[in-house]
């Protein structure tokens, strides 16, 4: 997975409540055997139409919004625990998903993907809608070291919080088999010194 240190972008708005798994990649789309691919039916019956022609008023087919910071509303990826939705977003080219609330399954795909969810107070997830309702190049910053994101141009910032061995794995582009290959000297050296 990519190294995820600090990163700056505009913002897609999707202010929508309780988007569910199906909603992010409907059940038909789970047959493939590889994680590539999902991010073309991202939102699927949401972007397109019967005819599989884009739907000019989703944000997703909307020029005007751009980035790699998806801004959800609460109750972000509930629903079914389908991991495909983490890599859906992934795909897509998202790095993170600011919400007030994340579904804890999700939540834990995501993080297990390379995906940040960020969970930010409903007083700082509105601000960030409004400032981007009022500029759609509005950036945010977010700041995994220091477990910040801030609306630069607002002068306005907020922590969030991340497991620690979550947060090692992201900085250090670790799945979980990562991380444990990176501890191969150590479980060597554990294994050679433990007496049965």
């Amino acid at each position: 997975m990519e190294k995820f240190k600090t990163l700056t972008s505009t913002c897609v708005p999707m202010p929508f409540q309780d988007v569910d798994t199906d909603q992010i990649i409907p059940a038909r789309f789970l047959k493939a055997t590889t994680r590539e691919g999902f991010g073309d039916n991202l939102f699927c019956d949401w972007r397109f139409d019967e005819n599989g022609e884009p739907k000019s008023d989703f944000v997703l087919n909307d020029p005007t919004y751009q980035g790699q910071v998806l801004v959800a509303g609460r109750n972000f990826g509930c629903g079914s625990s389908r991991e495909h939705a983490a890599w859906a977003i992934s795909d897509y080219g998202f790095r993170v998903v600011v919400s007030s609330f994340f579904a804890d399954i999700f939540k834990n795909n995501a993080l297990n993907n390379g995906l940040l969810p960020v969970q930010v107070s409903e007083e700082f997830l509105q601000q960030l809608f409004d400032a981007i309702g009022k500029d759609p190049e509005t950036e945010v910053t977010v700041n995994l070291e220091e477990e910040e994101i801030s609306i630069p141009s607002a002068g306005v910032s907020e922590s969030f919080e991340i497991n620690a061995y979550k947060k090692y794995c992201l900085q250090n582009g670790y799945d979980d088999i990562d991380f444990l290959i990176s501890k191969k000297d150590e479980i060597e050296s554990f294994e050679k010194e433990r007496t049965i």
